[in-house]
């Protein structure tokens, strides 16, 4: 079996919402926006509103996608979902 690529952030570091970013839950999932950069990104899977919710009591990606309820087979759409976010400066890796 081939292991699947992705385009998102290694699953063993420690990402955080960007400290400018504002989240509001919605019913089909969250708005983010960005007071730095004034970008506003949907959330539409409630999933992942809940992995990114978890980012800054979790040690890696992995640990906040399993506390989402993400399963290992699940992980590479929502790691390009993170990837997605980074590019845009909503979620930032964790500095040491």
């Amino acid at each position: 079996m081939v292991a699947p690529i992705t385009s998102g952030p290694d699953l063993d570091t420690a990402w955080d919402l960007h400290p400018q970013v504002s989240v509001r839950p919605e019913p089909f999932g969250a708005l983010l926006y960005h007071f730095g950069t004034r970008k506003l990104s949907f959330l539409k899977d409630r999933t992942l509103l809940r992995a990114v919710q978890s980012l800054a009591d979790s040690s890696s990606l992995r640990v906040a996608f399993a506390t989402a309820g993400i399963s290992e087979a699940d992980a590479p759409r929502y790691q390009t979902a993170l990837g997605t976010l980074a590019q845009s400066s909503m979620v930032i890796e964790r500095q040491s």
